[in-house]
């Protein structure tokens, strides 16, 4: 039996066991039975108070006058470009795209390959500009951005960039008979023409191939480095040739016409349907990921792949797809309160005891932490006691941990806090703290848009499990409740017009990224893969809380796309085809995931701490994290992995429970007996949850 069919086999377990759960404990028997009608209009949505942010940069530096009275994009592909000085790379797959002096460079990268990083190396092979630009500096605009698009204006050279995600073309509107310079840092070899001058091809010394395309004639000459035309108006595409074989150029030629201008991605219950707005003539030629060809509906006529046309990327190859519209469909994942599976009986007392002990630590005058982030996770591991004990029929301890949560998470949203606080920032449209708005280390940059999801992910999960066991404490806090999650879930305007898009969430990588309104010069990049599954996972708890069968669909199917894409991009199996063998080899889990990077270390802790690396892409523990870790074979890999850098002394004893909980899914009794060994934990983890987890194993 192949691995994907084991693989599915146990995912229909998985349902098997949540169908079971529902009809024997009715946990989650108003998962989708329920709409959410009140209080969800324009008229009741809660606003935090106003922040005055010292850190914040100016939105309206990039973006267009019509744009900045809109929320906006805090982790986007593009967030680059609007940025400091803008002039910092995106990856525009299959491209890197970089905009400066009133230019823009084109780049197929090459990587930088090691067995402990991969990185793409940025190349000017062509730079777009008009000749002889009277105003090189001004700065470029934002006039337009989608999903799947930004529209970049280039107002001094009369030129306008659809930068689409997944095109092989770099399409771009000349207007006002301008004339165009094409420059590169490659001899150029030769440049010739068809017999219409409606498409050249530039050979260059470094053995590259690029294909221009003009919607009308143009006259290009050229010297050893430039290319210049005469007075051109009208639409120009380039192509890179990735491949020498006629069949390849013949496929770039009869798709060179009909272009894609936007894209928008529709978020469906376990399911995304792209549609770009296409200009031109003829069919929509695009590139798709891996996931992408995964995902790809088998029922969808309308879409054509062609399974040799490829172009390489720091994600896997990308193979052509002709298509205006894709669907994408998943698997549908079981979002649990508890355990799938149900607990060994005979563990029960043993969890009752570590309950009781892990209760005796709650107290909220003592906690000493006010960073969001290390408060959010202990009141999520608190409520996470809540839980087992009603998994376990121990409802003793219920009224200590309410209670506790009530005092933990009431001064958070009533802005009662002190120390630190949730704030709304009206210039760009999000949540931001009180320490945060006059420092962007702070609460981990959460002031600059740094981290939303793990954050609030955490206080979500809080307020969600409280709400569960005190509805009418739910009812009284809704309105601050929704705005926390609507932070990082709202779909839009329509929805929320105070918050941005999916603020984290990226609909064409179908995960998230982190990293906020700072300049990177590999782009956006997330670290805790498992960290954003609590993000969603959590959102979908909340919409069963409130009995709002919406918000349960966002959220399990954003943590859907969350899964898979960990599994494709963050976890590295041996038969692994995406990454360089010299990376595979050496690695079984990314550190930090970048849009043109793959690193082995952590923010915090060096590449050697395995067991970290292991650890930051495991927690939270949840019900959850046994989907994300449903493949057997790979978790014995990754635990052996990281069984070799295990410290020996009993000072950093936190992260070893993670890797313990990964051994219990095949080996229980040994896991346990680790366990029970330990003498501290993840300030986000417990021993009740460690052993529910062990013996949810049965």
């Amino acid at each position: 039996m192949g691995a994907n069919t084991q693989n599915s086999l146990k995912m229909v377990v998985l349902l098997l066991l949540y169908t079971l759960s529902i009809f024997v404990h009715g946990y989650n028997a108003h998962l989708t039975s329920h709409s959410n009608t009140d209080e969800k209009s324009h008229n009741h949505q809660f606003v935090f108070s106003k922040a005055k942010s010292l850190v914040l940069p100016n939105p309206s530096d990039y973006f267009s006058s019509k744009l900045v009275s809109t929320p906006l994009p805090t982790n986007s592909f593009f967030q680059n470009f609007v940025l400091k000085n803008g002039d910092q790379p995106e990856y525009i797959q299959p491209y890197l795209i970089r905009s400066a002096n009133s230019s823009i460079s084109l780049s197929y990268p090459s990587q930088n390959i090691t067995s402990a990083l991969l990185e793409q190396i940025f190349c000017p092979d062509l730079t777009i500009s008009a000749f002889k630009n009277p105003n090189p500096k001004q700065r470029h605009i934002i006039s337009s951005y989608s999903d799947l698009s930004v529209t970049l204006d280039l107002p001094s050279s009369n030129l306008r960039f659809f930068l689409v995600r997944g095109s092989p073309y770099l399409t771009f509107a000349v207007n006002g008979h301008t004339s165009i310079s094409i420059s590169t840092v490659h001899p150029i070899r030769k440049l010739y023409c068809d017999s219409s001058f409606t498409k050249y091809t530039i050979r260059l010394l470094n053995r590259q191939t690029w294909i221009l395309y003009a919607s009308s004639p143009i006259y290009l000459t050229h010297n050893l480095s430039t290319i210049k035309s005469g007075g051109f108006s009208g639409v120009i595409r380039i192509a890179f040739l990735t491949n020498s074989d006629s069949k390849f150029e013949k496929i770039l030629d009869q798709y060179s016409s009909g272009y894609p201008v936007s894209g928008s991605a529709t978020l469906r219950s376990f399911g995304i349907k792209y549609k770009w707005d296409v200009k031109g003539e003829g069919k929509l030629l695009m590139l798709a990921h891996p996931l992408h060809c995964r995902l790809l509906s088998k029922a969808d006529s309308s879409v054509t792949v062609l399974e040799d046309f490829k172009y390489r990327s720091m994600d896997g190859e990308l193979v052509g797809v002709i298509g205006e519209t894709w669907e994408l469909e998943t698997e549908r994942i079981p979002v649990s309160w508890h355990s799938f599976r149900g607990l060994n009986k005979k563990s029960v007392p043993e969890i009752i005891h570590a309950l009781g002990k892990d209760v005796k630590t709650l107290n909220a005058s003592n906690i000493s932490t006010t960073s969001s982030y290390f408060y959010g996770k202990l009141i999520a591991r608190a409520a996470r006691l809540a839980l087992i004990s009603e998994e376990v029929s121990y409802p003793k301890i219920m009224p200590v941990v309410v209670q506790y949560l009530k005092d933990t998470i009431e001064p958070w949203l009533n802005g009662t806090f002190g120390a630190n606080g949730f704030l709304y920032d009206g210039k760009w449209g999000g949540l931001v703290t009180k320490q945060g708005i006059n420092d962007t280390t702070a609460d981990f940059g959460f002031g600059v848009y740094n981290d939303h999801h793990f954050h609030l992910g955490y206080f979500v999960y809080a307020i969600s499990v409280l709400t569960r066991f005190d509805p009418q404490w739910g009812k009284q806090y809704k309105k601050q409740a929704y705005s926390l999650v609507e932070d990082y879930t709202n779909l839009g305007p329509k929805e929320n017009k105070h918050y941005t898009r999916l603020r984290c969430f990226d609909l064409w990588m179908l995960h998230s990224w982190a990293a906020g309104l700072t300049e990177f010069p590999f782009g956006r990049n997330q670290e805790s893969s498992s960290e954003a599954i609590n993000a969603y996972y959590s959102a979908a708890l909340m919409g069963s809380a409130y009995g709002d069968a919406d918000l349960v669909s966002v959220g399990s199917t954003l943590t859907a796309f969350e899964i898979l894409s960990a599994q494709t991009w963050w976890h590295v199996k041996k038969d692994n085809k995406i990454y360089a063998p010299s990376f595979v080899k050496k690695n079984k889990v990314v550190g930090i995931l970048w849009s043109r990077k793959r690193d082995s270390i952590l923010w915090f802790a060096p590449s050697e701490r395995k067991d970290i690396r292991l650890g930051i892409q495991v927690l939270p523990l949840l019900p959850i994290t046994e989907v994300l870790f449903s493949d057997v074979d790979y978790v014995k890999e990754l635990v052996k992995w990281a069984l070799t850098s295990i410290p020996k002394n009993r000072t950093e004893e936190g992260w070893k429970g993670f890797v313990y909980a990964l051994e219990a899914i095949y080996s229980n009794k040994l896991a346990l007996k680790k366990v029970m060994d330990l003498s501290s934990h993840d300030d986000g983890n417990s021993l009740s949850n460690l052993l529910w987890w062990i013996h949810s194993r049965k």
